[in-house]
């Protein structure tokens, strides 16, 4: 039975640890094709280098707050996948965020005062432990394997897109280009009013072609503006997935509403 998640921590992680030799020598970590752990994660966190990929799948939209973060939504209810089974079976062929692959793995800071980064683990996960099979995460020697590595190598990527991304985020609020999003959506009979997704932000496609031609060119030089197509485009996915919900059999229900998705 996993523990309740320590506070602070990001989504999936229930807790960390440091992956050292003296304590994990005899680990090994196992590849699996199902992540239950997902299920019920309706929106994932992406990284600006994953857009390109992500937007034939998922609506890419900005978190609330003063410090919003791209999402990929999986579902418009919290609580709602419609690309994963209950059982965290993969539904189709969509592109799987970083976010996701990364897991149970992260590097994290073990000292607050440090700008050292360790490659850390949930304990509480059954994808790490003393197995008989599975990728063996030290040599003989205590030395990390060829595996351990390349756990290691994709996390660091994944931290330095986490910087892009940051850099970004940066950028569309220096411009005050984030607003709070709205999208209708009709029911698939056109019968009723339209439900009404609400709590998230989006760029602000006015302020958007009032910007100077000379930043214009800079963030179409440096590869920011297609991103931000990328994020618009996106958006027309909303009712696809709404669309999946209905099929699937997972509402919404107008009684159960989360703060995102409420009737007009």
């Amino acid at each position: 039975m996993a523990s309740a998640p320590q506070p602070g921590l990001p989504i999936f992680y229930n807790d960390l640890a440091p992956l050292n030799s003296q304590q994990h020598g005899k680990w090994k970590a196992i590849s699996v094709d199902k992540a239950p752990w997902v299920a019920k994660q309706h929106a994932i966190p992406l990284t600006v280098e994953e857009f390109p990929q992500a937007m034939r799948d998922y609506p890419i939209v900005f978190s609330s707050g003063d410090k919003p973060l791209p999402l990929a939504l999986l579902g418009l209810n919290e609580g709602v996948n419609v690309f994963f089974e209950d059982d965290g079976k993969v539904i189709g062929t969509p592109y799987i965020p970083a976010y996701i692959r990364r897991y149970p793995f992260l590097l994290a800071k073990l000292e607050q005062n440090s700008e050292n980064l360790s490659l850390c683990f949930d304990p509480t996960t059954d994808l790490v432990g003393d197995f008989e099979q599975g990728n063996d995460l030290f040599n003989n020697d205590g030395q990390p394997t060829p595996h351990t590595q390349d756990l290691l190598k994709f996390c660091e990527m994944f931290e330095q897109a986490g910087a892009k991304t940051t850099s970004f985020m940066e950028e569309l609020k220096k411009e005050d280009l984030l607003m709070d999003g709205e999208v209708a959506i009709n029911r698939l009979n056109g019968e009723g009013q339209p439900f009404i997704y609400r709590g998230f932000q989006m760029v602000n496609q006015e302020k958007l072609r009032q910007l100077r031609g000379d930043q214009l060119r800079k963030w179409n030089e440096n590869g920011m503006l297609p991103l931000i197509y990328a994020h618009i485009f996106s958006l027309d996915l909303m009712r696809t997935i709404f669309a999946r919900q209905g099929l699937q059999g997972k509402g919404p229900a107008p009684q159960e509403m989360f703060d995102g998705l409420s009737r007009a």
